[in-house]
């Protein structure tokens, strides 16, 4: 029992730790911007990381609703479980994106009013904040996929991700780039989550 509790659960242990990292690298990444650009990206990542929680609703609802219907044998209502899930979570996360892209003082406002933090905030909300309903898709199916017990795709997706902050923001800080490309490639990161996530369940076959 427990060599089958650890097929899924250590492989899953490996996705919030992704998520803390990207978040860590790209943090060090941005400390060479200045304080401004930092702490205007502090305020995206806090609000990043409070709209998890809604994805993980989501998500851990999901898990045994899927894995009862595994268990029973109804691979496709366990998918269709899966999809209605990450729908929800996407569209749930992604509207709290949207908004704050269109209209970023609503949260920044609450934190500062220093013309240069906020214009490094403002900036990040409208690249990166379109994306969050991709990655909140790709958190909910990660969560989803735990009840199949084929974690594998949404890990892999999360190291994709990583990978993309880590290695695309130093890149991009070799050349010069400024500021706002690194906070489009959060974004397309995001993106890539979600994306990767979503094909990843849908390429592996659940049943047995």
């Amino acid at each position: 029992m427990f060599i089958d509790i650890l097929k899924v659960g250590a492989v899953s242990c490996l996705s919030p730790l992704q998520s803390v990292l990207a978040i860590l690298i790209f943090t060090k990444i941005l400390a060479g911007f200045g304080t401004a650009t930092l702490a205007g990206y502090g305020m995206g990542s806090r609000l990043e990381f409070l709209l998890i929680p809604i994805a993980f609703a989501f998500g851990v609802a999901s898990v045994p609703m899927v894995g009862m219907a595994m268990g029973a044998g109804l691979v496709m209502r366990a998918r269709q479980v899966a999809w209605t899930a990450g729908a929800a979570a996407g569209l749930s996360v992604g509207l709290v994106g949207l908004i704050v892209a269109v209209d970023p003082a609503m949260w920044v406002s609450l934190f500062t009013s220093d013309p240069s933090v906020t214009a490094a905030a403002y900036s990040y909300f409208t690249w990166a904040g379109p994306a969050f309903g991709f990655f909140g898709m790709g958190v909910c199916l990660y969560f989803a996929s735990q009840g199949a017990a084929k974690v594998g795709g949404p890990v892999l997706a999360g190291t994709v991700r990583l990978l993309m902050v880590g290695l695309g923001g130093w890149w991009l800080v070799s050349i010069d780039a400024p500021a706002w490309t690194l906070f489009a490639l959060v974004g397309a990161a995001m993106v890539v989550f979600g994306l990767g996530t979503a094909l990843s369940i849908r390429l592996t076959r659940w049943s047995k």
